[in-house]
Order: structure tokens, then sequence, then C-alpha cells
């Protein structure tokens, strides 16, 4: 999708953190928390020799969505591949907490998270797993109010301990461009060997990870095309169906049985994959 195509349509994943959370929210309605002007940035990553970012790669965003109030928080993925540290997450984490502690004051804020993650931040490690626990706590927390709306757009894509926050959104959009996976492919290929999983193979990363086989899979709910159109309908339309009776996470007597018959012994792939999870079983308690 080109930019202007289709009128005021776009590509999403061309956009940067800052604009794909402006152009979601209703026009003229952006205001962001702890701005770069506020200069809140890691303090651990200048001593190792890598230049910080003044907001750590992680955009806050107040405003509306159909005239009712909403947080968008944003992963900037080209600063540190969208890494998780301590003053990033803790600016994910805290956002979500106001927005629970606004709807329990009345205040019926949405929310949703733009996710360009390889997980926690290798230079923070520990302060960055304590921060990625704490945004898990927050999506639980909140997602009992509103439904925590998660988008999945391309090149990073969402790993590590930011794909079970993923995982415990309410509902989750990928573009066919995402991927999404506990482990990185680097990080698969370096522990198991490239045999294994070869990080260089694109074709078989995307047929495992990719977001056409997650969607087919049953992991995500909506798999659309590169456009911003495609993914503020969407969101929109997630939004409007309001909080499930039971979210996916929730439905281990689906999931755990499922991954105690998977014979480890054997190559992954799309095919296995598809037959072991289902749309039609998994997402049973939603007729949608």
């Amino acid at each position: 999708m080109t930019p202007g195509a289709q009128g005021a349509d776009q590509s999403f994943i061309e956009l940067t953190a800052r604009q794909r959370a402006r152009k979601l929210l209703d026009q003229g309605s952006f205001r962001e928390l702890l701005d770069p002007f506020q200069r809140v940035s890691s303090p651990w990553l200048a001593p190792q020799g890598i230049v910080p970012q003044a907001d750590d790669g992680m955009v806050v965003a107040k405003g509306t969505i159909a005239g009712q109030p909403a947080v968008i928080v944003a992963i900037e993925g080209a600063f540190q591949g969208g890494s998780m540290g301590e003053v990033s997450g803790a600016k994910m984490a805290a956002a979500l907490e106001l927005a629970a502690e606004d709807n329990r004051n009345g205040i019926p804020t949405q929310a949703v998270l733009l996710l360009e993650t390889g997980g926690v931040r290798l230079q923070e490690a520990n302060l960055g797993l304590a921060a990625i626990a704490d945004i898990h706590a927050a999506i639980v927390d909140l997602r009992r109010y509103t439904p925590v709306i998660g988008v999945v757009a391309g090149t990073v894509g969402c790993f590590g301990g930011m794909s079970i926050a993923a995982a415990l959104c309410t509902r989750l959009i990928v573009t066919r461009e995402a991927r999404l996976g506990l482990n990185g492919p680097q990080v698969i290929e370096q522990e198991a060997g490239i045999a294994e999983y070869d990080s260089r193979d694109r074709p078989f990363i995307w047929s495992i990870t990719g977001g056409e086989v997650r969607y087919a899979s049953g992991f995500v709910d909506a798999l659309v095309s590169d456009s911003l159109l495609e993914v503020k309908n969407s969101m929109l339309s997630f939004i409007k169906q309001g909080v499930p009776a039971q979210h996916r996470s929730d439905n281990y007597a689906f999931y755990l049985p499922k991954l105690a018959s998977f014979d480890t012994s054997k190559q992954a792939s799309r095919e296995v994959t598809q037959a072991l999870f289902t749309r039609s079983a998994a997402n049973l308690e939603d007729p949608q």
C-alpha cells in the first residue's frame, strides 16, 4: 500500500511509533505524556557506549478514539530493536495502570498497544524483565474493564516476554509482514543450531511465526493488509465488541492438552501447527 492510496490510506508499517499513535487517535486529540522534551531516557545505555534516546523508544499518547478517552502506547522498533528497558517498560506499565484506575473511577478509558519489540533489552536484563512482568499484570488488570487491543505490524515483530504481553491482549491484530513468537529466530538458531532453525531462511521463519499462520492457528484475531485504514477499522471493531466472556489466555483447558500431545522430536511446520491449533477450536468461546 503506497502513501496516499485510497484517499487518506497509507502504509502502517512505514510510520514511526509516534505517527502510528497520532493517526489511530481522533484527529486533533493526540497529547503525548513524557515526550522527548522531558528527557526521560535510560541511564544504562551511555556507560556502554550506546547513544540513548530521549523517550527511550516508548511513546505514550492520550486522546480519544471514536470520541471516547483512550491511551495508545507505541514501541519504536527502530530504537534498540524495540527492546524493553527500565524506563520504556515503566512508561508502558504506568500508562496501563493509570488507564485501569480511570476505569475504576468511572472514566471508560480504552487502551491500544502497538508492539514492535524483540523483548527485554539485554543491557538492562533484570530491570527490563521486572518491567515486563509489571506490564503483564497491568494488562490483565485493565482488560477486566475495557478491551486491550494489541497490534503487531511488521519488520521487528513481537518476541520474548512481550509476546506474552501480546497474548494477554483482549484482541490482537497483525499484518502478513508481522512475526510473533516467544523466542526470536537468531536466539533459537544460537541455542539449537542452524540445522534446526535457520534464521536466514525467511520463508521458513514466516511459515512458523508470520502473521498469516498465527491468524490461521487462532493466536490472533485479525489479519490485515499493511494499511492504516484496515488497522484502524479493525481496532474500532474490536473496541466496539467490548470485553469477551473469556479471554484467549484463560482458555487453558483447550491449549494445555494440545501442547502435551505435540511431538517435539519432529520439526515444526506450518501444517503441523495448523493441525494442532485451529481457529474454530481455539475460539469456541467467541462466535464472532
